[in-house]
């Protein structure tokens, strides 16, 4: 079975062997910053400008600022991101990449690409979305077992109380699918336990007996599995199956490791992990320097997690087979 590297060996990786790429970007980086630092202030100036000549003396000049400063807001991000664009590119392809394929050479990466929106609702775990959108798709196996994981952005529509369509986020992190090797004849989730810890053990165990729609509460014999987790499935005796002592185990390292809210089915055969992170992931910023660690070793940390789903969830094992 072929090792995948630690999260020392992806570090050491990356100031190694990427070291030359990656001063190469901090270069372009700093002239980017700089860059956007003088348009910036020239539009900070002519912003100014336009206030005192047009609203300064007016009876809206209270007004005349908030237009000021939104459409100041406006113009930077579109600048930011547009300015960016070039810079963007060559960091997935420099560095993200190259760390993708260290972890294994039979996962493909793809900027521009994420996992459909069919297997996000396939996933059972959140409502269908009406925006969705992602990012740094990722295809393969590791250790035969089939994976594939993507950042993604699930949106719904709602209507504020003046009546406007606005958008309210499902989910903004890393979704991860994987072929389980079992024959699941059910469904069985996995969800934070916001009930219970909000509302204590009697009342929070009523709220989650009421939601009916994920299918029946399932209470399981770990205590600590419990205070972190709400199971629910349509097959009581297969949950148990799954969510063996071990396994559940294994997820509660998992969730320590992560610190962050983690959402998980098993249905149609497949194991569906979401990690949810409420921002886009290996995005550069150009106002941080690329030479400062911190943020490529976050980068590096939150790919460890994906290879753990295979390690320490077991996959590589093939303890079930299919029929």
């Amino acid at each position: 079975m072929q090792k995948n590297p630690s999260v020392e060996e992806l570090k050491n990786f990356y100031k190694t062997t990427l070291i030359e790429d990656v001063n190469k970007l901090e270069d372009k980086r700093k002239k980017l910053k700089n860059k956007l630092l003088f348009i910036y202030f020239i539009m900070l100036w002519n912003s100014i400008a336009i206030y005192f000549i047009f609203f300064h003396n007016s009876q809206n000049s209270i007004d005349g600022i908030f237009f000021t400063i939104a459409i100041l807001v406006s113009l930077g991000i579109f600048i930011y991101k547009y300015m960016k664009k070039d810079y963007r590119s060559e960091f997935k392809e420099y560095i993200i990449k190259p760390l993708i394929k260290q972890i294994d050479s039979n996962l493909n990466y793809s900027s521009n690409l994420h996992i459909s929106k069919t297997i996000f609702t396939d996933s059972k775990l959140f409502t269908y979305p009406d925006k969705f959108s992602g990012n740094d798709f990722t295809i393969g196996t590791l250790d035969k077992t089939q994976i594939q994981f993507s950042d993604i952005h699930a949106q719904k529509k709602y209507k504020d109380s003046k009546g406007k369509t606005k958008y309210s986020t499902i989910f903004q992190g890393l979704f991860i699918v994987a072929d389980f090797n079992k024959n699941f004849y059910g469904t069985t989730i996995v969800l934070p336990d916001f009930a219970q810890n909000s509302f204590g053990d009697l009342i929070g165990t009523w709220l989650q007996s009421k939601n009916t729609s994920r299918g029946e509460l399932i209470k399981m014999d770990s205590v600590e599995f419990e205070k972190e987790f709400v199971v629910y499935s349509d097959d009581q005796i297969e949950a148990r199956y799954i969510l063996s002592q071990n396994l559940m185990e294994l997820i509660l390292k998992f969730k320590k490791k992560s610190k962050n809210d983690i959402y998980i089915s098993f249905t149609k055969n497949k194991l569906h992990i979401a990690i949810d992170y409420n921002k886009d992931l290996f995005e550069p910023t150009v106002f941080t320097s690329l030479l400062d660690e911190t943020l490529i070793f976050e980068y590096i940390e939150i790919l460890s997690l994906v290879i753990g789903c295979v390690e320490e969830l077991k996959l590589n094992r093939r303890i079930w087979s299919k029929d």
